[in-house]
């Protein structure tokens, strides 16, 4: 599957904050089948402090949404979750730390955030936190000029350091 804009602004955050050596996207489910279908939008590694963050990305730009109604919504985050946990106890037992984030630009305020805030253990990045770590990839793009292998955090240094009159 194509990595989507967002899962790119989540890993440029996880390489240059969280200090991930390794950060991958789309991971698929070891095994095929239909378990092999789900896939984990972005995974990231802090080697040195043996931190995972196991990362669900919602790009909705014009409102968190997924299916017919906020029940809906809720019920497949919680879902990816719980997928997210079974992963990292099977395949991450050397990072005993997993930090699991739902990262989304525009949530609604209401029913789903009360609900997602409800979540033991899932880190919410929406709304205010979303553009705070937008903001702090922006200034961090005005001070580096190498390239640290992110599409987006290069587009942004690019921005950052445009020559205008």
């Amino acid at each position: 599957m194509k990595t989507d804009m967002g899962e790119y602004i989540v890993g440029a955050y996880l390489k240059i904050f969280k200090e991930c050596n390794f950060v991958d996207y789309n991971v698929r489910l070891p095994g095929g089948g239909r378990k092999g279908l789900n896939e984990l939008d972005v995974v990231g590694l802090d080697v040195k402090k043996k931190i995972a963050y196991l990362c669900e990305v919602a790009t909705h730009i014009k409102g968190l949404s997924y299916g017919k109604n906020t029940k809906n919504t809720v019920k497949k985050i919680k879902t990816k979750y719980e997928r997210h946990k079974e992963y990292a106890d099977k395949y991450l037992s050397n990072f005993p730390n997993p930090c699991f984030m739902f990262w989304s630009p525009v949530v609604p305020k209401g029913n789903i955030t009360t609900e997602l805030e409800k979540v033991n253990g899932l880190e919410l990045v929406i709304n205010e936190k979303y553009a705070q770590c937008i903001d702090e990839l922006r200034e961090k793009a005005k001070k580096l000029t190498n390239d640290v292998g992110n599409p987006f955090f290069r587009t942004l240094q690019i921005l950052e350091h445009l020559r205008r009159k």
